[in-house]
């Protein structure tokens, strides 16, 4: 059989087509994750029964990762926008800076919440700038290996600013603080990104005279969970993974940034010592055959990135306003 030259020219604009439409399409998600999604702020909400039989809800608002950088003003005036649902409670997860002139930008974005009860713990972010990365590392079982050269962000006036209010600072630390009508445990650490948890320090049976005990962690590694839920923790929050920041439609993340696994990337799920499932891939986290007992992780996709790679798809930045029931709710 021969093939005739229309045959021909039909076949090679068809193929144009279709690779300028391949194109085309990868341009609009490059822009939509560059210059759309990565300030297209929303509140998730999540109810959980985690308190006593017949205890009033407690309302926490829960904010991380806000990456802040001098002039993301929208970012900052949707975080002081949040005040206006008076939660009972925040938490901020840390990574706050992304840059040696953020601190005052960022308690201007905090100061109406800094009103509020709440409590804080520090990521890597907080204490190092970032630097450019080859993104393929974070594939890879180096995605925590540290650069050679970091700078110091001035994580003192962070701390001293988060703490000015009254927060709790819960790195490496056990507190006792009040929700609501009801007195909880928090017990914290400080990131264990960078090597910087010292549970031992904390660690302990919960208490029995609290409506709960509430772990609060940045990078959401399974010792650190394994450790808190093992002494009694029900709840725990963490932030760091950005959700996965690049999400694969109907599919989720491809990596969490630290050893959880990636149906747990952000949302709530359950978690008990032993849980982890690394390398698990896609859908919702599994809670069919958690035990009875075990805690509700909720991990926060966090408000920001990078300077150096500034984009989110399928997965917007986010705050969290978690409502914690009774159990017999």
């Amino acid at each position: 059989l021969k093939t005739r030259p229309d045959d021909v020219g039909r076949a090679a604009r068809t193929a144009l087509r279709t690779a300028g439409g391949l194109a085309g399409a990868g341009l609009v998600g490059i822009a939509h994750a560059a210059f759309v999604e990565r300030t297209w702020f929303t509140l998730r909400r999540f109810a959980v029964p985690a308190l006593p039989p017949g205890a009033a809800p407690v309302r926490i608002l829960q904010v991380s990762d806000l990456h802040l950088t001098p002039g993301q003003t929208k970012k900052i005036d949707w975080v002081r926008s949040l005040a206006e649902l008076e939660p009972d409670f925040v938490v901020n997860s840390g990574d706050n800076l992304a840059h040696l002139d953020a601190v005052p930008p960022l308690l201007r974005a905090m100061e109406p919440l800094l009103e509020r009860p709440g409590a804080f713990v520090l990521g890597s972010n907080d204490y190092f700038a970032p630097t450019p990365k080859n993104p393929a590392r974070y594939l890879t079982s180096r995605h925590a290996d540290a650069p050679a050269r970091r700078s110091t962000l001035p994580v003192k006036a962070l701390r001293d600013g988060l703490g000015s209010k009254g927060w709790a600072d819960l790195n490496n630390a056990r507190r006792i603080v009040r929700m609501g009508d009801h007195d909880v445990e928090l017990v914290g650490v400080n990131d264990p990104h960078i090597g910087y948890d010292r549970y031992a320090k904390v660690a302990g049976p919960a208490s029995t005279d609290v409506a709960l005990t509430m772990g609060l962690v940045h990078a959401p590694y399974q010792r650190v969970l394994d450790a808190m839920v093992g002494d009694g923790a029900s709840v725990v929050l963490a932030g760091h993974t950005h959700g996965g920041q690049l999400a694969v439609p109907l599919w989720g993340a491809l990596v969490t940034n630290c050893d959880l696994d990636t149906r747990r990337a952000k949302g709530v799920s359950r978690w008990w010592p032993g849980a982890g499932t690394a390398g698990a891939r896609g859908g919702a986290a599994p809670s069919s055959d958690a035990p009875e007992d075990a805690a509700w992780l909720h991990v926060s996709a966090g408000l920001g990135t990078s300077p150096y790679a500034p984009v989110r798809f399928a997965c917007r930045p986010e705050a969290t306003l978690l409502t914690l029931l009774a159990r017999d709710s």
